[in-house]
């Protein structure tokens, strides 16, 4: 069988920063945020050209071992081959190790532009596909289902699939992040898990989390309840007591914090249409103190896209 044939033209994939869990949903709900990372793929006649600018240029690997040749490796694969060149730049202005989704855009962006220079390559990798191939690549589907399919997800595991379904959040739902200096190991938080949680916890924290659907869709009056969570993020707060410590003095305020996906960063809630849950926003912003920055985003409503080169 012959392998594919690959466009001679440049594409440019857009991939949104995420935020997984929201608290209760562990390992299953995630929010795509307007923070973007751009990725330029280029076919060459040969070798392997990496350039990175913005957040991790002065770390991340320039071979092989870059998390977004890796996906687009992988991604060719299963195109049916690999191309016998290629040049790939990035703009990066995810931060890394910061529980938003980093490492996810880069696998998102790698297998979509895989698909975009590869002809047929919509036919070849469809969309559940991609969302599997993604979720193969980085282990659990929370963050890759809100990256490719933006707004509200929910994602599951199905044997060894991985499913996901699109809500669009409610209209006044703002996110506001606290990014602190300091990275943070997804696998350090992870590794400070139990393996058993009281059944309590876990009864309270599921029905948390099927309120949390309705809240962020409907109903974000409802959002601080919806968002307490007994199951992961008190466990984590070894590796990262200044998150926990502005979680809590934000819910405090009355604001809907939780630790974003494995932390560091912090993300808010808002409930953009009570003025004194923004009121409350605008102040914890300020009890935040030096060491973070926190910044006010939008909800991206599109995933991963390709887009014109210029613009």
């Amino acid at each position: 069988m012959a392998g594919p044939a690959f466009r001679a033209a440049p594409v440019r994939v857009r991939t949104p920063a995420t935020s997984a869990n929201l608290g209760p949903g562990f390992d299953s709900l995630g929010l795509a945020l307007g923070l973007y990372d751009d990725v330029v793929v280029r076919v060459a006649d040969s070798g392997l050209h990496v350039d990175v600018a913005g957040e991790g240029a002065d770390s991340v690997p320039r071979d092989e071992k870059h998390l977004v040749v890796r996906a687009l490796r992988a991604a060719f694969d299963v195109l049916g081959g690999q191309p016998r060149g290629l040049e790939v730049v990035c703009a990066n202005r995810i931060p890394h190790g910061r529980g938003l989704g980093s490492s996810s855009a880069a696998i998102c962006a790698g297998i979509m532009a895989a698909r975009a220079v590869t002809i047929g390559g919509q036919d070849r990798l469809d969309d559940e596909r991609l969302l599997e191939l993604a979720n193969e690549l980085e282990g659990h589907p929370d963050n890759v289902a809100a990256c490719l399919l933006g707004g509200f997800t929910i994602a599951w595991s199905q044997g060894r699939a991985a499913r996901a379904v699109r809500l669009d959040p409610a209209a006044a739902l703002t996110p506001v992040v606290f990014i602190p200096a300091t990275p943070l190991l997804t696998e350090t938080a992870r590794g400070l898990l139990p393996r058993q949680v009281p059944h309590a916890d876990a009864a309270l924290t599921a029905g948390r989390a099927a309120l949390l659907v309705e809240a962020i869709t409907r109903r974000p009056e409802l959002l601080l309840a919806a968002t307490e969570d007994r199951l992961h993020q008190e466990y984590r707060a070894p590796a990262m007591p200044e998150s926990l410590e502005l979680v809590h003095s934000l819910r405090a305020e009355g604001v809907a914090a939780v630790v974003s996906g494995a932390g560091p960063t912090v993300l808010a809630l808002i409930d953009g249409g009570a003025d004194p849950s923004a009121a409350a926003a605008e102040k914890a912003a300020q009890l935040a103190g030096p060491g973070w920055s926190a910044h006010r985003l939008e909800v991206d409503g599109s995933g991963t896209v390709i887009l014109p080169l210029a613009g």
